[in-house]
């Protein structure tokens, strides 16, 4: 099958990461750019996160999801951008070939001469965190419960036990109570939860629904219909504590235990991703280590802001534009490493050090009266204060422009104490 199209640059998905680089990449000087997006509108997850919270760093202003997706909806509606909506990326070669699907023009091919992934992530379930009991109806996932919700009307529950404190959990756990149903409460196996702090006040403290740190469900019940779960108190090597085990009556499970970057097309054509992020490994322009391929988004690491995803998405784009009109000059990596309590770094690689650079880091650990610095070749180049730094928000560091080309061989970041 020959190709029925050669965009300067394709996008897969259109969330708030795909609408972000169709766009960067548009205003930074690519004619034909194409947009991919398999659900049947534009926005990804963001129309059913009902909730503010969103724009805070992007807009300065706090906006709903829906009104946060409908300004990037709104540009790239103007600037004329391609889009095909219900449409399946099926298969993706490292020479940057796509096949898709779509009911009206059946299977099609594409040869992009750039692509950006921004596919986003999904939720993991409860056979990935291997929870026992048996198999009946009212398990589900707390992105899932979202949209059944603030999409289609349905209640999948009215007494609810919430496992685990990620973001998404801890908002139904809220959105459940203001429906009318009893949420018993929210069970984090870690020793601090998942979330921001923010939701944990907003959506937990100020709705009286308790939060235990160091449990988890040990037992699902009920043969067609979750009616209990059994939970106990974990310890230092997060193990159930036989002991305090104890039986709490339920009609759903509503699991909030992690998300995993969608990154079966990235492997196809054979994007090397990082172990630790589950995501690719991209330098500051977010080019991935197959020629002419980036991401963005939580394809490259789950985040925690919606503004996030957004600049990152932008660098993608831009960096595309650049590696079509033949301006992104291909320089030796200089490699970014994880030093004291930092989990992973994004962008893994920086090829160019003179211009701004933003660097995004998880900690491993929560620790007061910290500093993060980054040093390059020795040399400190970023430092900031912080009273507080917790795993699940994300740091965001921004390097200046370094005068250093061939010179610098590592950059690394790390947390220390104030004094150091």
């Amino acid at each position: 099958m020959s190709p029925v199209g050669k965009p300067d640059c394709m996008v897969i998905g259109a969330g708030p990461a795909g609408l972000g680089a169709a766009l960067a990449a548009r205003e930074a000087g690519l004619k034909d750019v194409m947009l991919i997006e398999r659900d049947v509108e534009l926005g990804g997850i963001l129309p059913q996160c009902i909730h503010d919270g969103f724009g805070s760093i992007v807009f300065d202003e706090v906006l709903t999801g829906p009104q946060y997706a409908q300004r990037y909806i709104d540009q790239v509606q103007a600037a004329d951008i391609d889009v095909k909506l219900n449409t399946m990326v099926l298969e993706m070669a490292p020479d940057r070939r796509i096949t898709a699907v779509n009911s009206r023009e059946g299977i099609i091919e594409f040869e992009p001469r750039s692509i950006v992934l921004a596919m986003g992530c999904r939720e993991r379930t409860r056979h990935q965190i291997m929870l026992p009991g048996f198999r009946p109806a009212g398990i589900i996932c707390a992105g899932a419960a979202q949209r059944d919700i603030n999409i289609d009307g349905i209640m999948p529950g009215r007494r609810v036990v919430i496992l685990g404190s990620g973001d998404i959990g801890l908002i139904m756990a809220r959105r459940f109570t203001l429906e009318g149903a009893e949420v018993e409460g929210v069970y984090e196996i870690m020793k601090h939860p998942g979330g921001l702090s923010r939701n944990v006040v907003q959506c937990l403290h100020d709705y009286d629904i308790p939060l235990h740190l160091s449990h988890t469900v040990t037992f699902i019940h009920g043969r067609r219909r979750v009616e209990a779960v059994t939970v106990a108190q974990v310890g230092e090597d997060l193990k159930p504590i036989k002991e305090t085990e104890r039986l709490v009556p339920c009609d759903s499970l509503v699991l909030s235990v992690g998300l995993i970057p969608e990154n079966e097309l990235s492997l196809q054509a054979g994007v090397e991703l990082d172990p630790v992020t589950a995501g690719p490994v991209v330098d500051e322009s977010m080019h991935t280590s197959v020629d002419g391929i980036f991401a963005c988004g939580n394809v490259v690491s789950v985040f925690d802001l919606v503004d996030w995803v957004t600049r990152t998405a932008e660098a993608a784009g831009r960096g595309a534009a650049e590696y079509v009109l033949g301006k992104k000059k291909i320089r030796a990596p200089i490699r970014v490493k994880p030093g004291r309590n930092v989990r992973f770094v994004v962008p893994q690689l920086v090829r160019n050090l003179g211009r701004e650079i933003d660097l995004y880091f998880r900690v491993e650990h929560p620790e007061r009266a910290v500093r993060a610095r980054v040093l390059a070749g020795g040399e400190q180049v970023y430092s900031r204060k912080a009273r507080m730094v917790r795993p699940p928000e994300m740091i965001h560091a921004q390097i200046s422009a370094v005068n250093a080309a061939g010179k610098v061989k590592e950059i690394k970041l790390e947390v220390v104490s104030h004094e150091e």
